[in-house]
């Protein structure tokens, strides 16, 4: 498939660098984020020299030293660890009033170290992985037509030069000039988390959960190209990769995103060995995900989709957890639970109609953990997706965290029930029911 380009507007898309190999690609203070000449991210504390060129804004020139440069987690981390987390937050992937943004993952992090639920307040429970190789080619095409990532690659010259190109004819997927290879460390960033939970899990009875906080999200990605804001399949090549790398045959994924994992979905239709759970919005975008959506061939009852209403909230998804979602597992049998973790079915977030909490949120990653731990010796990895209000995405993720902590939420603090209304929840029984009847659970 030829991947298509579509001009846009000259709009402002952040600072965007044309280099990736020991380029800089995000700075916060004495905080950067760099490629070595291995194509191995970094993350490292450094002093800075202040040279400015004659560049938009203006940059920096850093003093590179990998000396602090953290390896991968040890086992005496791994044994201690309760979660363990990357971050990729794409800061060159941006286009101004854009909901899917370069401002999503800095808010996430910035509210962790806020709240004190970092390596630098809780060193022996909380793992940063700061050092990751991003995905290869052949890690994408696991899932993605070769001639997509290719057109992808190429359209990075095109994007240089306009500063932002639309990818997608149907929607405002966009692309920068530093989308390809950003794209490529999200993707491994997730993978990486996988080896290390992986790793935990074949010396402990209780790893750490993982969680990749990366963009641009996922879900939406077809094996053809892009949709949906997202570029690469981040949990579907994880998935492939899981199977491969580390020989986990049956891998549950569940997709708790207000709208539907359609590229997901579309990934692993006729895989009986992936389990693709989905719940969300009914009539949302991008209008697939049926109920009787439940794959094909082979793969046969191995897709599940469960749209609810608009207005379900925290009793809704916490009925289709105990009654869905734990018999689906338990039936399957996994050997990892992977997670589509989109934050945007909160009541605050402004591209949907659901009304979770922070509180749900924490639900769900507390049963997820405990899924996990019962099932698959605890192997489970996060994936971020969607979440595009700042602060219920922040405090929503700050509340998974908690969770994998063992520590009671603090949803109390930041959830008001005066945005809340009566759930219909007649309908959700009967959403339910008709599930049930046609997955026989």
């Amino acid at each position: 498939m030829e991947l298509r380009l579509f001009s846009t507007p000259s709009s402002c898309a952040g600072d965007v660098f044309s280099g990736f190999r020991n380029r800089i690609i995000r700075w916060n203070k004495h905080h950067f984020y760099a490629f070595n000449s291995k194509n191995v991210y970094m993350e490292n504390y450094v002093t800075y020299e202040r040279k400015y060129r004659s560049r938009k804004r203006g940059s920096f020139t850093f003093c590179l030293s990998s000396e602090n440069v953290p390896s991968v987690p040890s086992k005496a981390e791994l044994l201690s660890g309760k979660v363990i987390y990357s971050v990729a937050p794409a800061m060159g992937h941006n286009k101004d009033a854009h909901p899917e943004c370069n401002s999503r993952v800095p808010a996430i992090t910035t509210a962790l170290a806020t709240m004190g639920l970092t390596p630098e307040f809780r060193s022996s429970e909380i793992i940063e992985l700061r050092k990751f190789s991003t995905a290869s080619s052949d890690d994408v095409a696991s899932v993605h037509e070769r001639a997509y990532v290719s057109g992808l690659e190429k359209a990075m010259a095109q994007a240089s030069e306009q500063g932002l190109i639309l990818i997608e004819g149907s929607g405002p997927t966009y692309a920068t000039s530093t989308t390809f290879q950003e794209s490529l460390l999200a993707a491994g960033a997730g993978l990486s988390i996988v080896d290390a939970v992986v790793a935990a899990s074949k010396i402990s009875e209780d790893p750490p959960v993982g969680f990749a906080l990366v963009r641009p999200p996922g879900h939406h990605a077809v094996p053809t190209g892009p949709m949906g804001f997202c570029v690469f399949g981040n949990v579907a090549i994880a998935a492939r990769y899981a199977q491969r790398a580390h020989g986990l045959k049956r891998v549950f994924i569940i997709d708790f995103d207000v709208h539907h994992g359609n590229g997901t979905n579309d990934a692993f239709y006729d895989d009986p060995d992936i389990f693709f759970l989905s719940t969300h919005q009914d009539g949302s975008y991008p209008g697939t995900g049926r109920i009787n959506q439940i794959g094909r061939g082979d793969g046969e009852g191995s897709t599940l989709n469960l749209p609810l209403p608009g207005g379900s909230g925290d009793i809704a998804m916490r009925t289709v957890f105990d009654e869905v979602v734990v018999l689906c597992a338990q039936r399957f049998k996994p050997d990892i639970i992977l997670v589509s973790a989109g934050y945007d079915a909160h009541v605050l977030d402004p591209l949907a109609s659901l009304q979770f909490t922070t509180g749900t949120y924490y639900m769900l990653a507390s049963s997820i953990k405990q899924l996990a731990k019962d099932l698959c010796r605890g192997r489970c990895v996060f994936f971020l997706e969607g979440g595009y209000n700042l602060s219920s995405l922040s405090h929503s993720v700050a509340d998974s965290f908690r969770a994998f902590l063992g520590e009671p939420s603090r949803a109390s603090e930041f959830d008001n029930p005066a945005f809340l209304y009566e759930e219909p929840l007649k309908k959700v029984k009967e959403a339910i029911q008709k599930v049930k009847s046609i997955h026989s659970l």
